[in-house]
This record gives C-alpha cells, sequence and structure tokens, in this order.
C-alpha cells in the first residue's frame, strides 16, 4: 500500500511538472520586433502586415527599430535588456542580417525562461542564450515556413521568413517542434570581456551606451564591484581600451546619482539595471572621450 502510495505521488508530481513547462513555454500570442531598419521606410510595416495576415488577433510591439546598421552586438544586447520583463511564452523577432540571403543559419531559440528568439543565427543570440539560457534551437525549414510565392526574395528575410514564422509560432499556428529540424544547444556568439576580480582590479566590457544621454554602461554588477571596497563618494580610476588600446585614463567619483556632483563633472554610478557605469552630469561621456561600445572596449576599475 505505501509503495502504491508514492507511485500515485510520483506521477502526480511528473504530470505536474509537465504542465508547468508547457505553460511556461506556451506561446502567448505576444509577437515582439526588432531591427536595424529604422522607420523611415515601410520595412517595418511590410513584417507586422505579414504578422497579422497570420493572425490579426496577435499582439504587436518592438524593442526598436533603431539598431545601428549591421551592428549585431547592440542587437544581441537589447534582447537580453528586454526579454526578462516581458512575459514567458513571448516570442521575438530579430532582424540584424548583414549576412542576408548567405548560408548563416535561420534559427529559433528557446530559452529556459520560455521565450522564444526568430533571428539569423550571426551572434544576436549571445547574451540570451548565456542569460537566459538554451532549452531548445531550432533550423527554421525555409521551405515551409516562409512567405507564400517568396521563394525568389533572398534579401528580405526578415518578411519573408522571420515575421512569417514568429506570427505562426507567437499565434498558435504553428507548434515549436514544427519550425524545422533540432539543432545542438548552441549559438554563435561573439567574444567579450566579461566582469571579474583580480590582483585589484575589477575588469568588464562595455555592452552598451546610454545612447540619449551618452552614459557607458559596463557589464560590472555590484558583487563584482564590491570587491574592490569602494564606498560611496570614493574616488576610482578607470582605465578603458578598444581592442586593447588605451582610450581613456583617469578617475571618477562614485556617486548615487548626477546631481551629487556639479554640472559638467564625471561621475561613477549603477545605471537603473544595477550595472557600473560612467557619466557626466549635463553631459554626454562617450561623446567627450570618445568612448563607444561592442565586444571589442573593456574596461578596469582600481583604486
Amino acid at each position: 500500500m505505501k509503495n502504491q502510495y508514492i507511485s500515485r505521488y510520483f506521477l502526480l508530481l511528473t504530470c505536474c511538472l509537465i504542465i508547468i513547462k508547457s505553460t511556461v513555454s506556451a506561446q502567448n500570442n505576444i509577437l515582439v520586433f526588432q531591427s536595424d531598419f529604422g522607420l523611415k521606410d515601410a520595412a517595418v510595416s511590410a513584417m507586422k502586415g505579414v504578422a497579422m495576415g497570420v493572425s490579426p488577433d496577435l499582439k504587436l510591439y518592438d524593442v526598436t527599430h533603431e539598431i545601428p546598421a549591421y551592428n549585431i552586438w547592440e542587437a544581441s544586447y537589447r534582447l537580453v535588456q528586454t526579454a526578462p520583463y516581458w512575459p514567458a511564452g513571448t516570442v521575438f523577432v530579430s532582424v540584424v542580417d548583414p549576412g542576408v540571403g548567405t548560408s548563416r543559419k535561420s534559427v529559433v531559440l528557446l530559452t529556459k525562461s520560455g521565450h522564444y528568439f526568430v533571428t539569423p543565427d550571426n551572434g544576436t543570440l549571445t547574451l540570451v542564450a548565456e542569460q537566459l539560457g538554451i532549452q531548445e534551437v531550432r533550423e527554421i525549414d525555409e521551405v515551409n515556413n516562409r512567405r507564400k510565392n517568396s521563394n525568389e526574395s533572398y534579401t528580405f528575410h526578415g518578411r519573408d521568413v522571420y515575421a512569417f514564422t514568429g506570427a505562426r509560432l507567437a499565434s498558435k499556428a504553428m507548434t515549436f517542434d514544427k519550425v524545422g529540424p533540432k539543432l545542438p544547444e548552441k549559438v554563435v556568439t561573439i567574444p567579450y570581456q566579461k566582469a571579474a576580480f583580480g590582483n585589484g582590479k575589477v575588469k568588464g566590457g562595455i555592452p552598451i551606451l546610454d545612447i540619449q544621454y551618452g552614459n557607458v554602461w559596463t557589464n560590472i554588477d555590484k558583487e563584482v564591484f564590491n570587491k574592490l571596497g569602494f564606498k560611496v563618494g570614493d574616488d576610482i580610476k578607470v582605465s578603458i581600451q578598444n581592442n586593447q588600446k588605451n582610450v581613456y585614463e583617469g578617475v571618477v567619483k562614485y556617486v548615487n546619482t548626477f546631481g551629487d556632483v556639479k554640472e559638467g563633472e564625471d561621475v561613477g554610478y549603477f545605471n537603473s539595471l544595477l550595472f557600473f557605469s560612467l557619466g557626466i552630469n549635463m553631459g554626454s561621456f562617450s561623446e567627450k572621450y570618445k568612448v563607444y561600445s561592442g565586444g571589442e572596449w573593456s574596461i578596469e576599475l582600481s583604486k
């Protein structure tokens, strides 16, 4: 009798786990677009039109369409900056695709967080794969999963393949297993300097700029930063490199917010994502010191 109850318990537990997993990964009718197309022409509208043609019940949103042209790294960052705030089951279509029409793979990544990413496998998935985890990767079958009568189009896969596939997934017109063949659980990645402490210094990368204001955002979180023992009000020595060539050497004051110093003064602070950042009160750190972002940029902090 005891063994019977134990068997029933484990059967119930297994069923619950299956239900939880299916709930987490189920599509939710939300489709979110990102591209480097800009909004000067009809490219974004065309992608959304294709999606609505699949299902007028879809809810369409945007991350941004102002990724700098061909900047795969920034596309990768904007996805990981945004996706965690969207519910599980959301489908993202990201099209920054300088290799459009070539042999690079078109894929859909399902992360362990339950989000779907439809994109060329060209480095765009670097950060979401790392931070949200890889549940499964499938290559898009471009014979079956593309807009009707688009076989002779080679330069707008965002419209013909990715928007179409993303819409079918988000609307549940297609299950994930119908995307195409399953691939190994890995994606193309872009190398970058990860945050680390050693020899009395903290090293990190500069993944992105706070574009509107010219602030420089690093990937150094508080846990790593605090190993230096800094307190608010201390001065921090900062060294910034591009491809290992020094671009900036200076000292900034560690503050909570910009108004803690005089206008025009350099500051070090933690941004809204709680990563160490550099700025100028009422000014642009990036513009003043010619510091930008990407996998080739790195930073060192020390006392």
